[in-house]
């Protein structure tokens, strides 16, 4: 089981357009760091599972035939934009899953096209894709959301986008449940607790630290990371170590 970070980044993507913060700066030196839009593909048996579907390039990425699922955490623009083209497809269906979410994304229910559409996913009910265990967790967002729990002998990953904090009986889970490596939502630096802020939709760096400590977790890479973290991150390199990082785009994880 191998899972590869196709993107790390928040829907700005890195560098920011228009930017010139030292964190977007640099991306536009160094191609290393940037970052486009989170997602990512999980591969076992000579089979891929792609986690949402984003990626500017997913048609040449993943040429006909290499796609055998897709699962999709939710249906906002920024994870499934690449679908509005890949469903115009011939000679192929492609299964997607995903939490119940009636609306959708514009009109995908109405016009899906090659994409083969599945009842939705139940939270907490796992199922099995080529002898990996998939287990939906739901997230705190604006939309339906799940992260995902793949789970393969006594190794397992969590990926958790999008979210801010996570729900009590999610932490539970994770307890119970003991993950070796989690990758999850991390968009903002810390943000003004004393003035009463609090992270919106998605996590701030202070909060994903809890919730490492918490949910007792060895091994956290941050995704979904915007300029504004990572100009933060260039600032204050003693916050992160091996077992606290800043995910980057094309990381394999095995």
């Amino acid at each position: 089981m191998k899972l590869t970070a196709i993107g790390t980044g928040n829907a700005r993507h890195l560098p920011v357009y228009g930017c010139h913060c030292q964190a977007c700066e640099r991306a536009r030196l160094k191609p290393e760091y940037r970052r486009s839009k989170t997602s990512a593909v999980l591969s076992h048996n000579n089979k891929q599972l792609l986690i949402d579907a984003n990626a500017d390039d997913l048609m040449t990425r993943f040429p006909a035939g290499d796609i055998d699922r897709i699962l999709l955490t939710h249906y906002h623009m920024d994870h499934v934009q690449a679908l509005f083209d890949l469903r115009w497809g011939l000679n192929m269906t492609i299964p997607v899953d995903g939490p119940d979410d009636p609306n959708g994304c514009d009109d995908l229910f109405k016009h899906p096209g090659i994409l083969d559409f599945q009842p939705p996913k139940v939270a907490f009910d796992p199922f099995q894709w080529q002898g990996i265990t998939i287990t939906p967790l739901p997230m705190l967002h604006s939309k339906p959301c799940f992260g995902y729990c793949f789970e393969l002998g006594e190794r397992s990953i969590a990926y958790l986008t999008d979210t801010a904090d996570l729900p009590l009986v999610v932490k539970e889970w994770l307890v119970a449940n003991p993950v070796d490596l989690m990758l999850i939502d991390c968009s903002f630096p810390p943000v003004d607790r004393d003035n009463g802020e609090q992270p919106q939709n998605h996590n701030d760096v202070v909060l994903a630290k809890q919730l490492k400590e918490e949910c007792r977790v060895a091994q956290m890479g941050l995704i979904h990371i915007g300029h504004n973290l990572e100009s933060w991150a260039m600032d204050n390199p003693d916050h992160f170590d091996d077992s606290f990082f800043l995910a980057a785009d094309g990381q394999e994880f095995s």
